[in-house]
């Protein structure tokens, strides 16, 4: 039996704060990215405030795509670019270059862990043994931070055994639609990757409009192609745990369907956080090798109905440290 552990996981809170509750009290706290709107100074220190407020002793942070002063030489290409003569003005508003990550680094004294891209190994105060691979690129435009060109491949050299994988963007498939209309946003090699190492939890955020999660379970052979979410993935056998479309209202609900929606926004409201657990003993505990949750833990809302999303505390079983 491994070390029940509780993880609370947010995404694009784009320098916005909200209250920290007793009752979302974790292990570990995961952001996933887009710390920040624009990257300015004065969120990045607004946004370390906040996490130091959360109950804690691990937080896990990786940046997204607006978090580009992060990404310095991407940082210093779109200075460079834009032309800007008053460099007193660039300082004030964006920092020196590397001035950012450094507030990261001071950081690490309140529990804040800036995760660089690639494979890590953290013994929780609790016990455990959290192996985690972490990456903040996402397909995107060159100017945003932490991109690769939309349909390119990038190489998450992810190790096998690894617990929980935390990216910015979601893998094609799982959670990357902003609408059931539009196209998919989630990068192909990643959700290969994800596949190939079948971890116990996946969390990312960036498609606002693809907020959920859902635990997966996979199919027996993946076959000698690279993996998609077509052929990967045992649909029977997968369960959604929340989505959008489960809670904000649409035009063809029915009465009871809108009641039923409301009470679940109130319910969240509430209690500001939504929970999910998947250890020895709940309903779904996760099977290492066979399930993997995916959670799109974006804040920031996509719809007016619901302008703030709530984050998600989740508890896994995670294998106790060597020294146990």
């Amino acid at each position: 039996m491994g070390i029940k552990t509780r993880f609370f996981i947010m995404s694009d809170t784009h320098g916005a704060a909200f209250e920290a509750k007793e009752a979302q009290k974790a292990d570990v706290v995961i952001h996933c990215g887009d710390l920040t709107e624009e990257s300015k100074i004065f969120e990045i220190r607004d946004t370390l405030q906040f996490l130091k407020s959360l109950d804690a002793r691990t937080k896990l942070v990786i940046p997204g795509n607006h978090d580009f002063t992060l990404d310095i030489p991407k940082f210093q290409a779109n200075i460079s670019a834009a032309n800007i003569e008053d460099e007193n003005l660039i300082r004030r508003e964006f920092g020196e270059y590397g001035e950012a990550r450094r507030l990261f680094d001071e950081a690490k004294r309140d529990g804040i862990i800036f995760l660089d891209e690639g494979n890590h190994n953290i013994n929780l105060e609790n016990g455990a043994r959290l192996r985690i691979y972490a990456s903040p690129y996402t397909p995107g435009d060159r100017t945003w931070g932490f991109t690769y060109p939309p349909g390119s491949q990038h190489d998450f050299s992810i190790d096998q055994g690894v617990d929980v994988i935390v990216t910015h963007g979601p893998p094609e498939g799982i959670f990357d639609k902003n609408s059931d209309k539009e196209k998919r946003l989630g990068c192909k090699s990643l959700f290969a990757a994800v596949a190939q190492t079948k971890p116990r939890l996946h969390c990312f955020g960036h498609v606002h409009g693809g907020w959920g999660a859902r635990l997966v379970t996979w199919r027996d052979q993946l076959g000698d192609s690279p993996p998609s979410h077509f052929t990967a993935i045992d649909n029977n056998r997968s369960v959604f745990i929340e989505k959008l479309a489960n809670m904000v209202p649409r035009e063809h609900d029915t009465k009871e369907m809108q009641e039923e929606k409301a009470a679940k926004l109130e319910s969240y409201s509430r209690d500001g956080f939504i929970s999910t657990s998947h250890c020895t003993g709940d309903e779904a505990p996760i099977q290492r090798g066979a399930q993997t949750l995916f959670v799109n833990a974006a804040i920031e809302g996509s719809t007016d109905a619901l302008p703030i999303q709530p984050p998600w505390l989740v508890d896994i079983e995670l294998d106790p440290t060597l020294d146990n």
